[in-house]
């Protein structure tokens, strides 16, 4: 993608997320996306099929970096170098707010970001899992074992939102392997 697709691309990002805030993404408009991130009609649909596929790519967009967690230097929305820890490294960036993904994880429309977010995060712990064997009992099927620790990973989030996050990353992270 060049300089110019990439602008465009997150002007019309920045677009959904501000309408996000005061909005439920099923009463935005194309016509308000477009308008907002000063782009035309034609522009969008060449980046975007539907709303709904702008939805899916900016989720993309905002979860994938956790996946690259073994990198020690990437880049899609943000620029970080990833700590040993893939968890530790997500609560970190929630805590910065980078690109308001947080705003997106606690506004009204949460539940469309958390789902997505939850889908991304059954890839980081399948690859996580070793961390996770010892406390495993043999009778649990692996992927309700994935499931439950995704959702532990989800609840400790909304926790440490609806506290202020007033833990920092590391404490965070602590309570989550606790929980686990």
């Amino acid at each position: 993608m060049d300089r110019r697709q990439r602008k465009t691309r997150e002007a019309i990002f920045s677009a959904l997320i501000e309408l996000l805030a005061g909005k439920d993404f099923g009463h935005i408009t194309v016509g308000e996306i477009i308008d907002r991130a000063d782009v035309g009609r034609a522009t969008f649909y060449a980046h975007f099929e539907t709303k709904d596929h702008l939805l899916q790519a900016l989720c993309d967009d905002l979860f994938c970096h956790i996946l690259d967690g073994a990198d020690t230097d990437h880049r899609h929305l943000f620029r970080c170098d990833a700590p040993e820890c893939v968890f530790l490294h997500l609560f970190r960036h929630l805590l910065k707010n980078d690109d308001h993904i947080l705003d997106l994880l606690s506004c009204q429309n949460n539940d469309l970001f958390l789902r997505r977010f939850k889908a991304q995060l059954h890839t980081v712990v399948k690859g996580q899992l070793p961390q996770f064997r010892a406390r495993k009992s043999e009778k649990l099927p692996e992927d309700f074992w994935i499931d439950h620790i995704c959702a532990v990973f989800i609840q400790t989030l909304r926790w440490w939102i609806d506290h202020g996050m007033q833990e920092s990353p590391e404490t965070i992270t602590e309570y989550f392997f606790l929980a686990v």
